[in-house]
């Protein structure tokens, strides 16, 4: 069942979206090679203690980082460490905030210094994804309009979507109903309603989309080695059309 917001409630979920926007403002000045990706998440940590909110992620069971950061072929869930980043990586920064009991969400995937163009191209069409998928979240449209649109640009771009990674609403717990696939049929699934905050994820690979899942119990990595892409925005679905919620 999906909870639906008041105006207030996302008023609040905004103020901790432009907290979240900030934190990643302030990692993507850091990327660059040598820096590790305990130092990334140490960043966010204290945009987080500066703004007097709390790092959604760390209240998650047994998770202790405000980040989590995936560098190559990782998809998702990958913990900061002593790794450095080298140049031509990509690495993917997922993180959120907690204020008043709300949550925020949002990920974002970086070049480290010069990569090749089809890694180039790989990054743009994840990111141009995301804002087509953003579009279809207005009241009416159903979750299946979102999906396809993911899975359609994703796929006719010669990469593929990791079918068993999902979207999800967001509210006073970080993922709650309905999920929102990256893949499915235009016009099925659930209705739009206003109120309704959603967390839209492109969760991409450069090659086959199955994935497997790290001895640590957390991160999930691509199986054939290929690149894994991660773009995500929470938004607002509203009667003037979607509201990104983790903007600066």
């Amino acid at each position: 069942m999906s909870y639906l917001k008041n105006k207030r409630e996302i008023e609040v979920m905004q103020q901790a979206g432009r907290i979240s926007a900030l934190a990643m403002k302030q990692v993507a000045k850091n990327i660059r090679p040598g820096v590790t990706t305990k130092q990334l998440d140490d960043i966010v940590e204290g945009v987080f203690k500066e703004n007097k909110v709390e790092a959604a992620f760390k209240k998650v069971d047994n998770y202790q980082y405000s980040i989590c950061v995936t560098p190559n072929e990782q998809v998702v869930h990958g913990l900061p460490s002593d790794y450095k980043l080298k140049e031509g990586d990509i690495i993917g920064i997922d993180l959120g905030c907690s204020l008043s009991g709300y949550n925020s969400d949002m990920a974002q995937t970086f070049a480290v210094g010069r990569v090749t163009p089809e890694v180039e191209k790989f990054l743009k069409v994840g990111q141009e994804t995301l804002w087509k998928a953003i579009e279809q979240a207005k009241v009416g449209n159903r979750v299946g309009d979102i999906s396809s649109t993911i899975q359609e640009s994703i796929e006719g771009a010669g990469f593929s979507v990791v079918k068993e990674l999902v979207g999800h609403g967001v509210g006073k717990t970080l993922h709650e109903d309905p999920m929102i696939p990256g893949r499915g049929r235009r016009g099925t699934g659930g209705v739009l309603e206003e109120g309704l905050v959603i967390a839209i994820e492109v969760i991409y690979n450069q090659g086959k989309p199955k994935v497997v899942m790290l001895p640590d119990g957390w991160t999930i990595t691509t199986a054939d080695g290929s690149l894994a892409g991660l773009f995500e925005k929470t938004v607002a679905v509203t009667r003037k059309g979607p509201v990104v919620l983790t903007a600066e």
